[in-house]
């Protein structure tokens, strides 16, 4: 029997599809089902250009090879070895009808198929699988177990790599030959190599400094404290930070914090200093209306629908701009890079299928990205491109992803102790002390 040897029967819905549209191949030697609902809702996201019209096709595809000339109301093989079978659920009536208990959509549909397959199969397990957390709350008060889809979701976000340390009780003498030679033996501050591109405060008795791990050199590099086109860093996490964006051997970079930490000015301003060594900076952030509010339908070309989502991009690009005079060459020189589209704002639905060479890529409010759209964006990446993400995974704004499960969080867990990933989470809000009440308050 399937419960006595341990194996389940999972029902996906279409939340856990768009998120992953490989999932029915991730649940190793359990059975895996599919309601038609799902099936008929993916339909309506099958036409567009975001990750989830993407992953809706790339389903159906999918299904349609797998089925080829079988019916989907049997169980077919999953390929692969240690896999296990697939099916289309179809309606049925039950005893117990969800739709008549929360009303006739979608969701009580899947439901009701979840309710069928425990009937028809007593020995097994049923577990609904969703990402949406109403539909589990309302599958376990029908005595249905249901669960989130956990692959690629990060368990301790507690725990997660924050990019730096602070080492106390350094000895004086290796502090002092970090500020004469700039560099000095890892084995000298710690016992064992640490991550790549690690950051570390060093402290003494008398004296401390800021130093990290350059993953080429396997040593340690003083960190000077650098202004990047008028932007100073006003603390060891922000100098951490500034040091990676400017560093030309680091491709990708996260840069995480609460709001107002500097997140996404300082990779602006990096950006802007390195102009010279791009051929364009590209600023981009998902289009996620607060609360999820929609502003309604736009006129204009896609720059003007694009605009009012992009306004804090602007605001930072103003701000870097303003402590300039308006007659100073620097102030212009912005100014020209936006007519001229060295700088531009470009939308994440049209990045597929583009080859992204010579470019510094910024991709704000990165925590509201699944981590298949992240790794969508970083495969893009040609010659001399370097990608930077910020965010804050606290902060999140579309209603299928959370703190674990989001592709900022995915990316700092997967890419950390790569030569060619930094990372720095930003730990003090420096926009105001009105923001920071804000942050620590309420």
């Amino acid at each position: 029997m399937a419960e006595a040897s341990g194996k389940k029967v999972f029902v996906l819905d279409t939340s856990v599809i768009l998120y992953d549209h490989s999932a029915v191949q991730n649940f190793q030697e359990h059975d895996v089902a599919i309601p038609i609902t799902v099936l008929e809702e993916l339909d309506n996201f099958k036409k567009g250009n975001d990750i989830k019209n993407f992953e809706a096709r790339e389903f159906i595809r999918f299904i349609d090879k797998l089925s080829a000339e079988h019916k989907l109301q049997e169980w077919l093989p999953l390929n692969g070895k240690r896999k296990g079978s697939f099916k289309v659920l179809m309606n049925k009536a039950t005893a117990l009808d969800a739709t008549t208990i929360f009303g006739d959509k979608n969701d009580h549909r899947i439901l009701n198929s979840a309710l069928t397959l425990k009937q028809e199969m007593p020995e097994s397990k049923i577990v609904l699988v969703t990402k949406d957390i109403n539909l589990r709350l309302k599958a376990r008060a029908l005595n249905i177990t249901s669960e989130d889809y956990e692959t690629g979701k990060i368990q301790d976000v507690a725990g997660l790599y924050t990019g730096s340390d602070t080492i106390e009780d350094v000895a004086a003498p290796v502090i002092s030959e970090l500020y004469e030679k700039g560099v000095c033996e890892t084995a000298k501050v710690l016992p064992n190599p640490p991550t790549d591109n690690h950051f570390f405060i060093l402290k003494s008795f008398k004296s401390s400094t800021l130093a990290f791990y350059n993953a080429a050199e396997k040593h340690l590099e003083r960190v000077d404290k650098v202004t990047a086109f008028g932007v100073k860093p006003r603390n060891a996490e922000q100098t951490f930070a500034l040091h990676a964006l400017l560093n030309p051997n680091v491709k990708l970079i996260s840069v995480q914090g609460v709001a107002g930490t500097g997140k996404t000015l300082l990779a602006l301003a990096s950006a802007i200093e390195q102009r010279r060594e791009y051929k364009q900076i590209y600023l981009a952030r998902p289009v996620v209306p607060l609360s999820n509010k929609d502003i309604g339908y736009l006129p204009g070309d896609i720059k003007s629908k694009l605009n009012p989502y992009m306004e804090p991009l602007w605001d930072n690009l103003k701000y870097i701009q303003n402590q300039f005079a308006e007659t100073s060459k620097e102030f212009q020189k912005i100014r020209d890079m936006v007519d001229l589209e060295k700088l531009m704002i470009t939308p994440l639905a049209y990045i597929r299928g583009r080859s992204l060479s010579n470019i510094y890529f910024i991709v704000d409010e990165a925590q509201n990205l699944t981590p298949h759209e992240v790794k969508t964006i970083i495969s893009r990446a040609g010659e001399n491109t370097k990608i930077v993400f910020t965010g804050d995974i606290h902060q999140i704004d579309t209603p299928y992803l959370d703190s674990q499960s989001n592709g900022l969080s995915y990316l700092i867990d997967r890419a950390k102790d790569h030569p060619l990933y930094a990372h720095i989470t930003l730990l003090k809000g420096e926009r105001s002390e009105l923001a920071n009440l804000a942050n620590e308050l309420l």
